[in-house]
């Protein structure tokens, strides 16, 4: 479903934007994603709308099929948020050891103290981190928005996956651009 509105209280959520991750092979050029991710930052801190900047510092325990990746041998600083975000006293900082952003974090009682109802969420992987963080805030009761040229997944099979088959359960979904032009209006 296309994005019809942003709520007066809409929270900008980045996921994973940092170092080890932007490092990666993905399916979309990653220097474009940061481009559009700092444009909804700057965009979002002009309008005095809280910003969520998400790093993701570890992994969730259990076995998969696929096995999970320990943290252990990731260099020194993989998990700092890249430069480009500029981050600024005002956001809010959440370091997850999950997929989703909500898990153990306080996230939600962060954006309910704020009057959040409505949350934009962008980043790296589009089948992870943006996913799982969409899904819970969905079942949380947000009115939820993916910016889907604001995202990118090592595969673009699984981005695709998301983009197509999930998201339009859970949100409405649009470009950079359509916030932009929402948030101009305002």
């Amino acid at each position: 479903m296309p994005i019809t509105q942003l709520d007066p209280v809409t929270a900008l959520i980045v996921i994973d934007l940092q170092k080890g991750v932007v490092g990666m092979q993905a399916a979309h050029p990653i220097p474009g994603i940061v481009a559009r991710s700092r444009e909804l930052l700057d965009a979002f801190r002009t309008h005095g709308l809280p910003v969520v900047l998400v790093n993701v510092s570890g992994a969730p325990g259990g076995r998969t099929d696929v096995g999970v990746a320990s943290t252990a041998h990731y260099p020194d600083g993989w998990d700092e948020l890249i430069n480009e975000l500029d981050q600024q006293p005002a956001d809010h900082l959440v370091t997850k050891y999950t997929r989703g952003a909500f898990t153990n974090t306080g996230l939600n009682e962060k954006l309910a103290g704020l009057g959040v109802t409505q949350v934009v969420v962008i980043g790296i992987a589009t089948g992870s981190g943006v996913e799982s963080t969409a899904r819970q805030a969905h079942e949380y009761g947000y009115n939820v928005v993916l910016v889907t040229d604001a995202m990118t997944d090592r595969s673009l099979e699984v981005h695709d996956h998301s983009v197509d088959s999930v998201f339009p359960r859970i949100a409405e979904t649009g470009t950079t651009d359509d916030v932009l032009v929402l948030l101009a209006t305002r």
